[in-house]
């Protein structure tokens, strides 16, 4: 049974949220040294390689990932003692620039935040994801850790996830979804997860088909027979990209049967 029904994303209005920081302040040091150390290992073959993973516009210096996430290591030494909302702003400075790469420095920093988080820090995550989030792997990269750190810590903020799924942003419904990937590979968030899926079932925009299909999959490994009951009770009006991520996991009698246009 469709279970949309029961879930509800009205709640209490979206907490204000003021960006880091709300003036100009001149750069600070170690944004500077972040962007020089990335232009430095920029590399117009891994450029132009790095565009084939999207369809839309994305702009890089064209660095591999491992190195980028060497660089977030290094300079993350220097800002850990910091105040939290000081970090923030710099992870806001990282995604003003619009580069790919400073992105994916904001994904490795916010994790690390994790024993400082605050429900209040949900407003941060929703604006970063709203104004600076433009591909899939940005998108990802923080709602994989970083936001769903904070839903392991903060359970009860899971209606805002299910707000996001109703907004206009594409990245905002991914958001919803796979920032419970991490949590339902592990067994958790079962219920969570379906209703996620049910309040994006017919959305018509293939990544968020994908990414909630991933959520589904990522469950199925704990849960194989709630996953393929609901994918079951719901392939009729379940686009089939999204059904295909479901059913990844599954034994292949499964796969048949789910796969099955049987209406």
């Amino acid at each position: 049974r469709c279970i949309s029904s029961s879930v509800s994303v009205a709640g209490p209005p979206a907490a204000s949220f003021i960006p880091y920081p709300s003036v100009h302040l001149p750069m600070d040091p170690v944004i500077d040294a972040i962007r020089q150390e990335l232009t430095a290992h920029g590399d117009p073959d891994v450029r132009k390689c790095s565009a084939r993973f999207f369809r839309e516009e994305v702009r890089c210096y064209g660095i591999k990932t491992a190195t980028v996430s060497s660089i977030a290591k290094k300079y993350w030494k220097e800002i850990r003692p910091r105040e939290k909302q000081e970090i923030f702003a710099l992870c806001e400075d990282l995604y003003r620039s619009g580069m790919l790469e400073e992105a994916f420095v904001v994904s490795a920093w916010a994790p690390l935040l994790a024993d400082r988080y605050e429900p209040q820090d949900i407003a941060v995550f929703r604006h970063w994801i709203d104004t600076y989030i433009t591909n899939w792997a940005a998108c990802d990269g923080l709602c994989n850790h970083a936001v769903g750190d904070f839903i392991v810590r903060y359970p009860g903020e899971i209606e805002e996830l299910q707000r996001w799924t109703q907004s206009e942003n594409r990245w905002m419904r991914r958001a919803a979804a796979v920032t419970l990937v991490v949590p339902a590979k592990r067994g958790s968030f079962l219920t969570e997860a379906l209703a996620i899926a049910d309040l994006l079932l017919t959305d018509t925009d293939d990544l968020v088909q994908k990414g909630y299909g991933w959520l589904l999959k990522e469950a199925s490994r704990k849960h194989t027979d709630e996953v393929f009951s609901y994918v079951m009770a719901n392939k009729r009006d379940m686009p089939r990209t999204a059904l295909r991520y479901a059913i990844e996991l599954m034994p292949e009698d499964l796969k048949a049967e789910a796969m099955k246009k049987d209406w």
